[in-house]
């Protein structure tokens, strides 16, 4: 069965807005409350979750090769596993030498199943084709703090922190498996770089050189405002989302998580960048 374009999008960006949310942006909720329990400084949370960004770094050309090979279908799959695996053993963590493994775990999955992987995927699928669909994956996964502050602060309310971690875990298997395993298989042979050669047209080309030319310039300038207009608006919703995280129950009389719904309306208005169009841009 051959999938849409934009049904890959969906596919692979809601999974990918999984991934980030369930360890990227996991520690800036979770943090303080790991640490008071396991009798650490906060600090010490982060630099366990510094070492799953340095090991993500080092499986990233890893799971590059494994997608050029076998496509990333199978990559991210099983980085899903890795997840559940890692967020598993985060729950279970009882002091400071497994906290350290279980997000040494994480960022083996981080290094295999974030942007990288989930771009190289596209790449494998659609070959130079592939810039429209990475530009809304990117745009969908970056609700994934959005998304996960203000559902990690309601399982932690509810459930804890560690209750949090598992409930994450089961999220990566409940949904996010499914998700990437619905994603096409990739062609026998590498979509090539190069598309079909060009017939010169016989007569009136000056006449097509110009329009193109124009939209070429254009399409440059729209995709910078885009991309800075993303930029600022994804610092306003992090500014807003440290000043919520700092107000507290007895400061300002709202609960926590009361404040990140409010951020999460915050963030609603950009939703509307999902429906301009480039001038060169399709999705078929």
């Amino acid at each position: 069965m051959t999938l849409a374009r934009w049904h890959v999008v969906a596919l692979l960006g809601s999974a990918q807005t999984l991934a980030w949310a369930s360890s990227y942006y996991l520690p800036a909720m979770l943090a303080p409350a790991m640490a008071r329990e396991l009798g650490l400084g906060t600090p010490t949370v982060f630099l366990a979750f510094s070492l799953a960004l340095v090991i993500s770094a080092f499986f990233g050309p890893v799971s590059g090769r494994t997608i050029d090979r076998h496509g990333g279908r199978p990559v991210l799959m099983g980085t899903n596993l890795v997840f559940a695996a890692g967020l598993a053993a985060l729950g279970l963590a009882q002091g400071p030498v497994s906290l350290f493994a279980a997000w040494a775990l994480v960022g083996v999955a981080m290094g295999s199943g974030l942007y990288e992987a989930g771009f190289a995927t596209l790449v494998r699928l659609y070959g130079t084709q592939a810039r429209n669909p990475i530009t809304g994956i990117t745009l969908l996964a970056g609700f994934a703090s959005t998304v996960g502050w203000p559902l990690s602060a309601l399982m932690e309310s509810q459930f804890g922190w560690r209750g949090a971690c598992f409930g994450w875990a089961a999220l990566h298997l409940l949904l996010g498996l499914p998700l990437n395993a619905l994603l096409p298989r990739p062609p026998l042979e590498p979509v090539g770089s190069a598309g079909p050669t060009a017939v010169p047209a016989p007569c009136g080309r000056g006449a097509h050189t110009a329009p193109r030319a124009a939209s070429s310039q254009a399409a440059p300038r729209h995709s910078l405002w885009m991309f800075f207009s993303g930029v600022h608006i994804k610092e306003g919703i992090h500014r807003l989302g440290a000043r919520c995280r700092c107000c507290t129950h007895r400061e300002c009389g709202v609960d926590r998580v009361n404040f990140h719904t409010i951020c999460t309306n915050s963030a609603f208005p950009s939703l509307g960048l999902l429906h301009i169009k480039f001038p060169d841009m399709g999705c078929a």
